[in-house]
């Protein structure tokens, strides 16, 4: 079982063809109206390709009952939910130019009640974009820890990350992000990768670099139609995970998490073209090969 820690939102997604400077107005080409949230679509992911995952997330008392509500249960996610009387279920405002950079405006809503909640000791977890504080607390009580802090990456302090990473496992980051990590601690990349046992840094269109034990190694995204790229960086990390708890070396896990990716970005939204575990089998095939058969155990 996968644990999965974080946002469960409501997704707006915009497409402009540039984003607006300070004090300036753009035009909204298209909107389209989402089910997301990054823990909620890693989750998603997971269960998609066939793995046990329960979701633990915070929700408005307008979730239950939902279209939403009724998805999560199609796909058979386990929901351990805080449910907050009087608020919204979270909601993203992301808007992506023509050149695919974002900006995103985040109302956390019913995610307020992080900050106060008990955090579970769990087996396995990953932990995405959520409050610093409970994901500290997350990490220091579980057995074995993933991490992605996200476009929430702003809100940790040094002190949080200092608690955070010495008990991660696993690190997930994009380029910029990295960036972040390293400017609020005030190390290098070199550094920054040395506190983990895995990281794995994406870098949008041009793949991601897998660390670990002293090497390092690239892998190549998988060439596809770009529809819309929300949702690539949740979509890898549902496979990288799905193939690390059944037994797939760090390498192969990135390159299922690449062809993981590749069908989300192919439509809009972070969750209307999630792979089966035989679809991404057969894109796998077609890009890297045979899968190499699995290792026992963690």
């Amino acid at each position: 079982m996968i644990h999965v820690v974080g946002h469960t939102a409501i997704d707006h997604i915009s497409h402009v063809h540039h984003l607006p400077e300070r004090n300036c107005s753009t035009h909204i080409t298209d909107r389209q109206i989402f089910f997301g949230g990054g823990a909620a679509n890693i989750a998603a992911g997971i269960a998609t390709l066939g793995e046990d995952v329960t979701l633990i997330s915070c929700v408005g008392d307008d979730f239950s009952g939902s279209d939403y509500d009724r998805w999560m249960h199609e796909l058979g996610i386990h929901q351990q939910f805080f449910c907050v009387p009087g608020t919204h279920t979270p909601t993203a405002f992301m808007f992506t130019d023509d050149a695919g950079d974002q900006m995103t405006f985040f109302e956390w809503g019913a995610s307020k009640a992080f900050a106060k909640s008990d955090a579970p000791a769990l087996p396995l977890v990953h932990m995405a974009t959520a409050d610093p504080e409970f994901n500290c607390r997350v990490a220091e009580r579980s057995e074995f820890a993933s991490f992605d802090p996200g476009q929430d990456v702003f809100w940790y302090t040094k002190e949080q990350l200092e608690s955070i990473l010495p008990n991660t496992d696993i690190l997930f980051a994009n380029q910029h992000e990295v960036q972040q990590m390293c400017r609020t601690l005030g190390i290098t990349q070199e550094i920054l990768i040395r506190q983990v046992d895995i990281a794995i840094f994406t870098m949008s269109g041009d793949g991601s670099m897998l660390y670990t034990k002293g090497t390092e190694k690239f892998i190549p995204v998988v060439p596809v139609k770009l529809a819309d790229p929300t949702g690539a960086g949740d979509a890898y990390r549902a496979g990288f995970l799905t193939a690390y708890v059944r037994g797939y070396s760090p390498y192969t896990c990135c390159r299922i998490g690449t062809v993981t990716a590749s069908y989300v970005v192919e439509h809009a939204g972070c969750q209307t073209h999630l792979p089966t575990w035989d679809m991404m089998l057969a894109r796998y095939r077609t890009h890297f090969g045979n899968l190499e058969s699995p290792k026992t155990g963690r």
